[in-house]
């Protein structure tokens, strides 16, 4: 694909709060271009893009779905994204293979939390960004407060290209700022239009005179500068509408053509493509949402996945709309298409080489972990299976399942993901499961520096000592493992060995949680020339490990949510004793238009069931909004242990006993 064909081509997500109306208006979008005959509707379940029986019935999306459309020529990849945020990791995967995005803000609730999450990430992507305030017919809806609290909470590059006529009911659509004749605005729109002409001018000193000057700018005087900061990714378009009316969604899709860049890429270069989603075909098998980069793909071609290193064949390349499919053979570069035969493809794998792929951007970070219960002993190995599939579709479900007790565990973002995932069980392979409780993930770090040592030489034959100094690292700085030792002692196949298995043995800790926030260094080791074998630094280093976690000793780390709260004033004293309760550190609240509005930290295991509790206290009145903050130590009053998965690397004898399944 050269780049003229490339230029026909774009890749967008859709990205906003939940409720903000992502999926209505990609609806609108299809329908307008002609893509879908008829309109459907969320409240409904008719909607193109949620066609799960879960999404159907709950009017939410759970999954992204990829669905497309032309307009003028040009073939645009869409991407509707979830807004709620238990699939926040759905929103991840797809920020990774997008070349630019439309977030959708509320004209009604303005800047939700989960908009500033995704905000930042597009930000540190450098993903070029069009906004979109929606719902503009709706009671309560302010269109210029919603431009400011996106320069507030956001960023002040964003500029409004439109100046929305009416408001609420007697929303009727909006005007151009960007015409050559700006004489016959609607009133009210000089206020839209002095922010884009200020905001514009501030970037260029000679325009800025010229502006203070005359009092006003050309269109040929503005388009210079602001095409250059759009697509410098340091200006954003801010475009207005109501889209479950159609309004707005015309101009939209002509923004997303004219503002948002297309892919770059070589079809006649190397392959380079990544999985960024999973579905299974119930004829077909497993299906790899693949976009490429580099290269061409096509049917019946051999790749070679380099994160698992190995070759599969590809069957079919696909584009999919929903449950519709057209097998169109090939894909090229800066494309994306649903693949077949990558039987064993994971999310985030990448095929042929990883030129030109772009990082990822961690957003989700599940806080809970529930166990699985299954109605009858017949169905055990049918949901221990079903799950395994789940979790290839959605990796951090970090599928647990511990064959000797005969239980299974699984990492969770909150109760919606919980009901969701016991629906589609039912619905998908149908099995009935209950779910315990949801638990909160604790970690644990050390508490001080210290050493651990194995000596592992017996029962014959093996030869493994290791040396490791662990020390606490910087809250947020995971593990840093680097190694001392001597090749001459410690072979460096050898020390590769021992730095693949720290990781494993830091799963579990003293109270059974994962280790994190330190740095473990390999002081020394050796090896035997006759005795040692590869297999033996996979049992010693668990051992050396926990060895140095009891001299060490851990500290128990709890999860910690910035939330954002919006009461009536009149509930403030008692939603803010409830927050004192519950641990909750905030500063001074302030007032806003009759509603208390109060910032700060709550810890996940005090607050799991207050957002139930604020609506009954507030007469469902209140608004809170939630995102994960960061790992802090618990109170010295807080103890926390998690049973352990297997044998204990301090009891050695029965540790290695149990790994040369001796026992």
């Amino acid at each position: 694909m050269d780049e003229a064909q490339q230029k026909q081509i774009r890749n967008v997500g859709i990205f906003a709060h939940v409720d903000a109306g992502k999926t209505t208006t990609t609806e609108h979008i299809l329908y307008e271009s002609g893509r879908i005959r008829t309109l459907g509707s969320v409240d409904d379940g008719t909607t193109l893009t949620d066609w799960l029986d879960v999404e159907r019935e709950r009017g939410i999306s759970v999954r992204a779905a990829v669905t497309r459309f032309f307009r003028n020529g040009v073939q645009v990849n869409l991407v509707d994204t979830p807004g709620h945020v238990d699939f926040l990791s759905e929103v991840e995967r797809s920020l990774r293979v997008m070349d630019g995005a439309v977030l959708i803000v509320s004209a009604v609730e303005g800047v939700r939390a989960q908009t500033e999450l995704i905000w930042q990430a597009l930000r540190d992507l450098r993903i070029p960004t069009i906004f979109y305030v929606n719902k503009l017919d709706r009671v309560g809806a302010d269109p210029m407060r919603a431009i400011k609290s996106i320069r507030r909470l956001l960023s002040n590059g964003a500029i409004p290209l439109q100046a929305p006529i009416g408001a609420d009911e007697n929303f009727t659509g909006s005007a151009n700022l960007l015409r050559e004749d700006t004489s016959g605005l609607p009133s009210g729109a000089e206020l839209y239009l002095n922010l884009l002409v200020e905001t514009v001018a501030e970037r260029d000193e000679e325009l800025l005179e010229r502006y203070i000057e005359k009092g006003h700018l050309t269109r040929a005087e503005l388009l210079p500068q602001l095409e250059d900061g759009i697509f410098r990714s340091e200006l954003f378009p801010v475009l207005f509408g109501a889209s479950n009316r159609g309004i707005g969604i015309p101009d939209l899709m002509d923004a997303i053509l004219r503002w948002l860049p297309g892919p770059v890429g070589d079809s006649e270069a190397p392959v380079a493509g990544i999985v960024f989603k999973l579905e299974r075909d119930p004829d077909m098998g497993r299906v790899a949402y693949v976009r490429l980069y580099n290269g061409t793909l096509r049917n019946r071609e051999i790749v070679h996945n380099v994160t698992q290193d190995i070759r599969e064949k590809v069957t079919q390349i696909r584009k999919i709309d929903a449950r519709k499919s057209e097998d169109v053979g090939i894909l090229q570069a800066g494309d994306l298409a649903a693949v077949f035969g990558l039987s064993r493809a994971r999310i985030g794998d990448i095929f042929g080489s990883a030129a030109g792929i772009p990082g990822e951007r961690k957003l989700a970070v599940p806080l809970l972990t529930v166990q699985v219960r299954w109605r009858s002993e017949a169905d055990y190995p049918k949901v221990v299976a079903a799950f395994q599939e789940l979790a290839d579709e959605d990796p951090l479900l970090d599928l647990q399942w511990q064959q000797e007790d005969r239980e299974l565990h699984l990492k969770v973002m909150g109760p919606i993901q919980i009901e969701v995932l016991a629906s589609v069980l039912k619905s998908r392979f149908g099995l009935d499961v209950d779910f315990d409780p949801p638990s909160v993930i604790y970690k644990e770090t050390p508490t001080r520096a210290g050493e651990g040592f194995v000596s592992y030489t017996m029962p014959k034959p093996c030869w493994a000592i290791l040396r490791f100094r662990i020390e606490p690292g910087e809250r947020g700085s995971g593990l840093q493992y680097s190694s001392m030792a001597r090749p001459e002692r410690l072979l460096e196949s050898y020390q590769n060995e021992v730095a693949r298995r720290v990781p494993e043995a830091l799963r579990q800790g003293l109270r059974g949680w994962e280790v994190t926030d330190l740095k473990v260094t390999l002081v020394e080791g050796e090896h035997h020339v006759w005795h040692t074998h590869p297999l033996d630094f996979v049992v010693a280093t668990p051992m050396g490990i926990m060895n140095g976690l009891a001299n060490t000793g851990t500290t128990l780390l709890e999860p910690l949510l910035h939330f954002r709260l919006s009461v009536p004033e009149e509930f403030g004293g008692k939603v803010m004793n409830e927050l004192v309760i519950m641990r909750g550190e905030f500063d001074s609240p302030w007032i806003r238009s009759g509603r208390l509005e109060i910032e700060g930290l709550l810890p996940v295991a005090t607050s799991l069931d207050f957002p139930a509790r604020l609506g009954s206290m507030t007469k469902g009145r209140g608004i809170l909004s939630t995102t994960f903050a960061c790992y802090r130590e618990c109170p010295t009053d807080v103890s926390v242990d998690r049973k352990r998965q297997g044998i204990n690397p301090l009891d050695q004898a029965k540790y290695i006993l149990s790994v040369r399944n001796a026992l």
